[in-house]
């Protein structure tokens, strides 16, 4: 393989940037269905198939009901690896009508499988998520992006005297033993983008990196939550340990009377974008098209930083102000092309497992 050059993406800021608002203010009250295209036939309940990180406020999703017309159930299903794993077992006849939360680390599995019908949604904000996609998957629909990046306590190294740790190597040094947590990348998709950052940071040396992180006390937990809720020794939660793999969005959740207590190590990042599709064989396949479309209202793109703290691809959506200053965006993600992980990611999983799992 390869040595991967690291990607500078900055093209895609502008594409989807948003306008600040007010901390708080992140859910408008703009109408769920102003400026989308007309839901022909759409009646009756759809269910979305999603990751178990899945948020939305309950008057975002009772004012579409109600101006729809349509029932919308959500059904969680593990992390983003698992989901894609329980679509493909269930391909043909799906257990919902709609996925949402399928990452550009695992897009191309639902796409080959053909797990998803094409759709190409009319909504404005359509083409602006086209422009955040990595690759042209004509049968998602891109719905928001992030960095997945390390994520550190900054009260334990300011307790220990010890520097914060700034990049990929650092984490390998003998004084940060037994301080990092990660996620199965068999199983979740921020595990899998955070390995294919290092990959395309270490090219073909990346297995040995993580042979060196697994020497130093590498912890990997199943899903994000595990790590993040559980493993995070930051405030809120008490955990064990001050690195966890988590977003550059996550720390303005963490900040306590204005001052921050987790950080996100930028040069660490990978970037993610999430999709919706519909489902090949949907009870509901108008219904779920509706539901795309909603997605990208400006109703529902506006409540995502504050709800599942990831950046919406609307340019006319709104975030929290303290966003610009606690959850920048990497300006250099780590990445590689949709078509480079698709030809891979099957024997980079199977090579981390034998590395780090034995």
């Amino acid at each position: 393989m390869r040595t991967m050059r690291r990607a500078a993406i900055a093209a895609l800021v502008p594409a989807v940037s948003v306008t600040l608002a007010a901390c708080g203010s992140a859910t408008p009250a703009a109408s769920p269905t102003a400026g989308l295209p007309e839901a022909s036939g759409a009646s009756g309940t759809v269910v979305v198939l999603t990751h178990d990180s899945f948020a939305m406020p309950d008057e975002v999703v009772a004012e579409f009901e109600a101006a729809s017309g349509l029932d919308v159930q959500f059904v969680a299903a593990a992390d983003g690896g698992s989901l894609v794993n329980q679509l493909i077992l269930t391909a043909g006849a799906p257990l919902g009508d709609v996925v949402y939360g399928v990452d550009n680390t695992f897009a191309s599995r639902l796409v080959d499988a053909n797990v998803v019908a094409p759709y190409t949604s009319t909504a404005p904000a359509a083409a602006d998520g086209a422009l955040a996609a990595y690759g042209d998957f004509d049968a998602l629909t891109p719905i928001d992006f992030s960095d997945v990046c390390l994520n550190v306590d900054l009260t334990y190294f300011a307790d220990a005297a010890l520097p914060v740790p700034a990049t990929l190597d650092d984490l390998t040094r003998p004084e940060y033993a037994g301080m990092l947590s990660v996620t199965n990348p068999a199983t979740s998709s921020p595990g899998l983008a955070f390995l294919v950052a290092t990959v395309a940071a270490k090219g073909d040396d990346w297995p040995a990196y993580w042979e060196a992180l697994r020497d130093n006390g590498l912890r990997v937990t199943a899903s994000w939550s595990d790590t993040y809720f559980v493993d995070f020794s930051a405030p809120n939660y008490g955990g064990d340990r001050p690195v966890v793999l988590s977003y550059a969005s996550s720390p303005p959740s963490e900040v306590v009377d204005g001052t921050p207590t987790t950080a996100a190590l930028l040069d660490t990042c990978f970037r993610q974008v999430e999709y919706a599709g519909v489902l090949q064989g949907a009870a509901n396949p108008e219904g779920a098209k509706a539901v795309v479309d909603w997605m990208l209202s400006d109703a529902f793109q506006s409540a995502l930083p504050e709800s599942m703290y990831v950046y919406p691809v609307s340019p006319t959506a709104t975030i929290p102000a303290d966003w610009a200053q606690f959850a920048p965006l990497a300006t250099a993600p780590w990445s590689l092309s949709p078509a480079e992980i698709s030809a891979q990611r099957e024997d980079l999983i199977q090579r981390w497992t034998d590395v780090v799992l034995g």
